[in-house]
C-alpha cells in the first residue's frame, strides 16, 4: 500500500524509453524500501519476435521446487530457503505506436519483512561491479594485491562498503570469470600465440617449445631482449632450480638468473617442462645456449639433481658445477644426527686444502661411527668436488654458494597468486616480476651514475678512484680487497658507450592504456577540484553530463572490455599459426612439493623413548606408567 494515493498515481504514470529503464526504476525503488527484485517472464510478439511485455518481482516471489526440497542422498548442504511466495511485482507493455514502455501493473504489498537501510547493500540486485571498477580491480589484482586487500581498497575509495556497491563475494566470483576468460580457447595456445606476437614485435624475442604426440605443450623456453644483454654483461654464473612449481599442471618452472653489477638478481631466461629426464633438461640448456650466441656460462649452481647434472655435463662440459648449499643443509637435517652436524658443516664451508679436507673426511667418519654402507654419505663423497669449499675455492661463483635467487623469484610468484595459477597468469605475473626487478636496477643505475661512495680525505687515490668506478655495492666489496693489498694500482680504465633498454616488458590492452591516462590525469584534477565547493559542483556536473552522453549515444557495457596485460587478452587470431597447442598434461613430480621443507634450524619433534611416540616423555608415557 502507498501512503499517499497521489505517488501512487504518479508511479503508474511513469513512461520508459526502454525495458532496461523500466527494471532500473523498480530496482531505485526496491532498494529506498528494502528488499530486492529480479527479472521474470517476457512475452514475444509471435510474428515479429520482439519482447513486448516483461515482468519484474520481488526477489522473494515464488518458492522452491518440490524436487530440491528431498534432501536424503546428497552431501552438500542446501542453501537457505529464500522464496516465501511473495507476490510483489511489477509489469510494464511496450506501446509500439508511440515507442515507449508503460506500467500496466503494480503490486506494493509484501509478505515478509523488510531489509534496514544498512542491509540493503547485501541484497543481490543492488550489488554490482560496474565496469570502471572491473578495471581497477583487475589492476589492483595484476600488481599483486590479494583479493581481501583489493576488497579494503575500493571500501576506502568508495567511503565503505555501501558505496561499493558489492561484497566479497563478489569479487571472488568477478576473479574467477576473468580468470576463464583469459584462457579461454586453451591455456598454452594463449601463451603461444602471446609469445609470436612479442617476436614479431621485436625479432630479438627467443621463444621455442616443443609439444608431445597428443599436441600437448611438453617443453617451452623464452627469453626476452633484456635478458639477452643481461646474460652477455654478466653471464659468468649461472643459477636454476626446477624444485618449484607455481602452477597447476605441476610442471617445473626453471628461471635461470645470475648477479648484475649492484648485487641484484638478473634473469636470463626461463623454462617450463612437463617432466625431469636428463633428455628435457638437455633440450632446455640447448635451447639457452642457442639464445645466448653459444656463449657458456664459467659456472653453474644447481640443486644437485642427478638428470639435471648429467645433462649440464653433456650440454656445459668446461663450466665449473656448483651444488645449492642450502639443498645440501636441508639434507644434511634429514640424514644426520645433530652431534654430526657442526662436523659436516666445516667440510662443507672451511677453507681446507684437499689433502686436509680428506683426512677429515676420514676423522668424521671414526669419530661418528659412520658406517662404509650409508647411502647418502657416500654419495655426498662421490660429489665432494661440487659442494666442498677445499675443492670450489678458486673458482668463479661471484660470492653465491645457493640458488636463492631463483627460488626468491619463484617465491615471488608464489606470494601473487597460488600453485593452481595457470600458465596465462604465471607468464603475466612473471613479467610482471622482472618489470619490478628492472626497475629497481634502472634506479640503482640513476642513483650511482649521479652520486659516489663516500671516502675519507685521507684515502688513498687507488680507493677514491674505486669509488668512481664501480657501483656502491661492489665497491663496498672492492674496498675489503683494497686494504687487504695496498701495493695495486690502476693503471687506466675503458669507457664504453653501452646502450641498455628498460622498457616495459608487459602491455595493456589499448582500452586499458586509455583508462590508465584518463585516471592518472583524473586523480590530480580532482585532487585540485576537491579544495572548494564550488569547484567540486562544477566539476560533478561536468562530469554528469558527459556520462549521459556517453549513455546516450553508446551503451558501453555491451562492448568486449578487455581488461589486465596482453598476454591474457590475445586474440588467437592476431598470429597465423598451424596446429593448435593444447594444454600440457598435469603430472606427477619428485618429492612432495606441495609440502615445505623444514630448514636445518627446525628442531624435530621429541619422541618417547619407550614407545617412540612424539609429543611425550617417558616419564608420562601411558604405556611405561601401566607396566
Amino acid at each position: 500500500r502507498f501512503e499517499d494515493q497521489d505517488e501512487y498515481c504518479k508511479f503508474m504514470a511513469m513512461k520508459f524509453s526502454s525495458e532496461d529503464e523500466g527494471f532500473a526504476f523498480y530496482n531505485q525503488y526496491a532498494k529506498e524500501k528494502g528488499f530486492s527484485v529480479r527479472k521474470d517472464y517476457s512475452r514475444r510478439d509471435r510474428f515479429s519476435g520482439l519482447i513486448f511485455h516483461k515482468r519484474f518481482t520481488c526477489s522473494r516471489e515464488g518458492f522452491r521446487k518440490e524436487v530440491y526440497m528431498d534432501y536424503s542422498g546428497r552431501t552438500r548442504e542446501p542453501r537457505a530457503l529464500t522464496h516465501c511466495g511473495c507476490n510483489a511485482h511489477f509489469e510494464i507493455k511496450l506501446d509500439e505506436i508511440k515507442g515507449h514502455w508503460y506500467v500496466t501493473r503494480f503490486v506494493a504489498d509484501h509478505n515478509h519483512p523488510l531489509c534496514k537501510a544498512d542491509e540493503v547493500a547485501f541484497l543481490r540486485s543492488h550489488r554490482r561491479i560496474t565496469p570502471a571498477q572491473q578495471a581497477k580491480l583487475v589492476e589492483l589484482r595484476d600488481l599483486g594485491l590479494h583479493q581481501h586487500q583489493v576488497m579494503d581498497v575500493i571500501e576506502r575509495d568508495h567511503g565503505g562498503f555501501e558505496g561499493a556497491g558489492f561484497v566479497t563475494r563478489d569479487l571472488y566470483n568477478f576473479f574467477v570469470k576473468m580468470k576463464k576468460k583469459r584462457i579461454d580457447g586453451g591455456d598454452a595456445d594463449r601463451v603461444i600465440k602471446y609469445m609470436q606476437a612479442r617476436q614479431k614485435d621485436d625479432m630479438d624475442f627467443y621463444y621455442e617449445y616443443e609439444t608431445d604426440e597428443a599436441g600437448c605443450l611438453k617443453r617451452l623456453f623464452w627469453a626476452d631482449p633484456q635478458s639477452r644483454i643481461d646474460y652477455d654483461a654478466f653471464g659468468d654464473v649461472v643459477v636454476f632450480d626446477s624444485t618449484y612449481r607455481v602452477n597447476k599442471y605441476n610442471l617445473p618452472f626453471i628461471p635461470f638468473v645470475g648477479v648484475n653489477h649492484h648485487g641484484s638478481t638478473v634473469i636470463f631466461g626461463c623454462a617450463v617442462v612437463s617432466d625431469e629426464r636428463v633428455g628435457t633438461y638437455e633440450w632446455v640448456l640447448k635451447q639457452f645456449l642457442s639464445c645466448m650466441c653459444q656463449k657458456h656460462p664459467k659456472s653453474v649452481i644447481t640443486d644437485g639433481d642427478n638428470a639435471m647434472r648429467r645433462a649440464i655435463l653433456l650440454v656445459f662440459p668446461n663450466s665449473d658445477h656448483r651444488l645449492c648449499t642450502w639443498h645440501i643443509e636441508q639434507n644434511m637435517a634429514r640424514n644426520l644426527s645433530p652431534t654430526m652436524l657442526s662436523d659436516f658443516r666445516v667440510l662443507v664451508h672451511a677453507p681446507l686444502e684437499e689433502d686436509e679436507f680428506e683426512r677429515k673426511w676420514v676423522e668424521f667418519k671414526v669419530k661418528h661411527k659412520v658406517s662404509d654402507e650409508n647411502r647418502w654419505l657416500n654419495r655426498m663423497y662421490n660429489l665432494r668436488k661440487k659442494w666442498a669449499a677445499a675443492y670450489t675455492k678458486g673458482r668463479v661463483f661471484l660470492g653465491m654458494k645457493s640458488n636463492q635467487r631463483s627460488e626468491s623469484l619463484n617465491s615471488k610468484l608464489h606470494r601473487l597468486l597460488d600453485r593452481k595459477m595457470s600458465l596465462v597468469i604465471l607468464i603475466e605475473h612473471y613479467e610482471h616480476c622482472l618489470s619490478r626487478m628492472r626497475h629497481q636496477e634502472a634506479e640503482l643505475d640513476a642513483k650511482a651514475s649521479q652520486s659516489v661512495p663516500f671516502t675519507s680525505n685521507d684515502s688513498t687515490l687507488i680507493e677514491k678512484d674505486a669509488a668512481r668506478v664501480f657501483t656502491p655495492k661492489i665497491f663496498k666489496k672492492v674496498k675489503v680487497e683494497l686494504y687487504m693489498g695496498m701495493n695495486w694500482e690502476v693503471i687506466d680504465t675503458i669507457e664504453e658507450d653501452n646502450c641498455v633498454r628498460y622498457g616495459s616488458i608487459y602491455t595493456w590492452s589499448d582500452q586499458m592504456e586509455r583508462y590508465r591516462l584518463l585516471r592518472c590525469l583524473g586523480s590530480e584534477a580532482f585532487f585540485k577540484s576537491s579544495m572548494t565547493e564550488e569547484s567540486t559542483v562544477k566539476v560533478m556536473k561536468m562530469l554528469e553530463n558527459l556520462m549521459l552522453e556517453e549513455d546516450s549515444s553508446e551503451n558501453y557495457e555491451n562492448f568486449d572490455i578487455e581488461f589486465g596485460y596482453v598476454v591474457g587478452q590475445s586474440s588467437r587470431n592476431d598470429i597465423e599459426s598451424g596446429d593448435m597447442v593444447l594444454d600440457p598434461t598435469q603430472i606427477v613430480p619428485k618429492g612432495a612439493p606441495t609440502k615445505r621443507m623444514r630448514g636445518f634450524l627446525e628442531k624435530r619433534k621429541r619422541r618417547c623413548g619407550f614407545c617412540r611416540i612424539p609429543g611425550h616423555s617417558i616419564r608420562s608415557c601411558p604405556i611405561y606408567l601401566r607396566q
